[in-house]
């Protein structure tokens, strides 16, 4: 799980900042996995090599709103809804996170390691996703 705190200026013209946390669980990886016809990491590969920038821009699009989500008080849910979903991606928030994953490729690829199961090794986070190693998560 990635908690990631963004610093934006909200719609009302002040500077805010917000904790927001983001993870793929294994089933959604697989289902990432699946829905592709030749994987995701081949995708994701193939998106480098030839530079398709609308379809990395639509990965990341992909990828940011299918992370989102609430992490419960208690800390033994994870909630995901298409409303919370929706009421992030109309904040200023999102169009900040949006923008920096789209111009920075080291805070891209640290953003996707960091929203892979724990469960996956380094090695593993590494082979997936080509990038600096992740931060930590605080």
């Amino acid at each position: 799980m990635l908690k990631r705190e963004i610093k934006y200026e909200d719609f009302n013209g002040n500077k805010t900042s917000d904790i927001f946390y983001f993870n793929l669980s294994e089933h959604e990886l697989v289902d990432l996995e699946v829905a592709q016809k030749q994987g995701l990491q081949a995708m994701l590969q193939e998106i480098i090599d030839t530079k398709d920038h609308k379809g990395l821009i639509e990965l990341f699009k992909k990828i940011i709103m299918l992370s989102y989500g609430e992490k419960s008080s208690d800390g033994k849910r994870f909630i995901k809804s298409e409303q919370s979903r929706l009421e992030f991606s109309q904040s200023a928030a999102y169009n900040t996170l949006f923008m920096e994953l789209a111009t920075d490729d080291g805070a891209a690829a640290t953003f996707l390691i960091g929203t892979l199961p724990s469960s996956m090794t380094g090695e593993i986070k590494k082979a997936m996703i080509p990038g600096p190693t992740p931060v930590p998560n605080t």
